[in-house]
């Protein structure tokens, strides 16, 4: 997880200050991780070649759009409590904990194999995430999170079916 400057900023939310410092390392670890996920999609959609191009191209575009508003919600949740956001594009560079995303083939099976890779990543650190802020007693950040994964199984779930038999 990122060391951040943790609760910068005053707030009345009434959250212990120990909670709010593990929140806000908590959600700007998954704020780094959505963001590269984000690109990661973006990449994918901008390259990818072959037979199902134009269903592919389409579908992670969809799939993108889908993610850019967790990047928002993520980082908002870190701000509201008092932290500071740590989302520049190179800031999640460099704390994202997914796997590099391939540098070639842009074909279909392996734009897709690498996506999976990369949502099954980010679904499973979520429901870790989940806990880690139950267990903090931090409702807001566990219903937050546990509303996005649903919403990314769903997504990892879509994926997985274009390359299950």
């Amino acid at each position: 997880m990122p060391k951040t400057k943790t609760r910068t900023f005053h707030t009345h939310v009434d959250l212990p200050e120990d909670t709010r410092d593990q929140m806000v390392d908590l959600l700007n670890q998954q704020l780094a991780d959505m963001f590269d996920l984000y690109s990661q999609t973006k990449q994918a959609h901008w390259n990818i070649k072959g037979m199902d191009f134009i269903q592919l191209h389409e579908f992670f575009d969809d799939l993108a759009e889908k993610v850019l508003p967790y990047v928002d919600e993520i980082a908002e949740r870190a701000t509201a409590i008092g932290g500071l956001a740590t989302g520049t594009a190179r800031m999640a560079a460099s704390n994202s904990t997914l796997p590099e995303f391939p540098n070639g083939p842009y074909d279909g099976k392996s734009m897709v194999e690498a996506l999976v890779e990369a949502y099954g990543h980010v679904a499973n650190s979520l429901r870790a995430a989940i806990d880690t802020a139950e267990e903090a007693g931090d409702a807001d950040t566990t219903d937050l999170f546990t509303q996005i994964s649903g919403d990314m199984d769903k997504h990892l779930w879509f994926l997985e079916a274009h390359i299950q038999v």
